[in-house]
């Protein structure tokens, strides 16, 4: 799966005018709710940046599959919850974000910096370290063999991915 990011800045006019354009014309989804909610923590300053992913396997119509089944892992992003051969595997808010950013991107390569972004709300300090703690410590709750893992795997020099054969 190959996934761009692109940035956009946004001018105080157009947010404005989504903002409105939301309330009064989309269609009531939790989509809509979502963007809504992220436009307004935009909007009041609360966040400084806000990230959109188009779910392209969900059909006009239906319901979008959200639970990611990698393997022995199933990652739930609604009930926050991660289980690994049928047994629960305790997450931070944080190690579960970065999981399901990574598996949700299953073989993309992100830089830390990358990861980083897509993870963190509002101002946090950048530090290599810190995301390389987090990717040691989930994968001590998540792979069989941490030390040689099979869901996430460092790209020496750039990164890491998300095993996209599992």
């Amino acid at each position: 799966m190959k996934t761009n990011i692109g940035f956009v800045n946004l001018d105080a006019s157009l947010l404005q005018w989504l903002r409105e354009a939301l309330r009064t014309q989309a269609p009531d989804t939790v989509s809509r709710r979502d963007l809504q909610e992220g436009l307004e923590s935009l909007a009041d300053g609360t966040a400084r940046s806000l990230m959109l992913e188009l779910d392209e396997q969900t059909e006009p119509g239906k319901t979008p599959a959200t639970v990611l089944r990698c393997g022995a892992l199933v990652i739930d992003p609604r009930a926050r919850s991660v289980q690994r051969a049928g047994q629960m595997v305790a997450l931070t808010p944080k190690e579960f974000d970065i999981l399901y950013f990574l598996a949700r991107n299953r073989g993309e390569v992100f830089t830390k910096e990358q990861i980083y972004q897509a993870v963190w709300e509002g101002d946090y300090m950048l530090d290599d370290s810190n995301i390389m703690a987090f990717i040691r410590k989930l994968r001590k709750k998540i792979e069989p063999n941490p030390d040689a893992p099979e869901y996430i795997q460092t790209i020496w020099g750039i990164g890491y991915r998300f095993n996209e054969s599992l």
